[in-house]
């Protein structure tokens, strides 16, 4: 899924073109130059790329699908093990229980 940087969040594509839409509906344009302070900046693929934690839409809390850092592969692991990871993770990140879990195949 892609990503976009604004005012130092994550947004989903959704996200990220309204919040566009509402900008220009306020008179303003993108700027020449790439600044996520004043417009969505993206899209990045891999819901903006490695990260240390799975990533979520700052707008509407979406799972972003980006991938992880050896760290991030940790955490994930983690909380599986506490029994708190939402599906979403372990459906993605399955590569990582391979070992730990037995999944059932659909």
């Amino acid at each position: 899924m892609n990503a976009y940087i604004f005012q130092g969040d994550l947004l989903c594509e959704d996200c990220a073109q309204a919040e566009m839409d509402f900008l220009r509906s306020l008179g303003k344009e993108p700027p020449a130059i790439d600044d996520s302070d004043e417009w969505p900046v993206g899209p990045f693929p891999d819901g903006g790329g490695e990260a240390d934690c799975p990533m979520h839409c700052g707008g509407c809390g979406v799972f972003l699908e980006n991938p992880l850092t050896t760290d991030g592969e940790q955490y994930v692991i983690s909380v599986a093990k506490e029994g708190k990871a939402p599906v979403e993770w372990l459906e993605r990140y399955r590569y990582l229980f391979r070992e730990v879990v037995e999944w059932e195949e659909e």
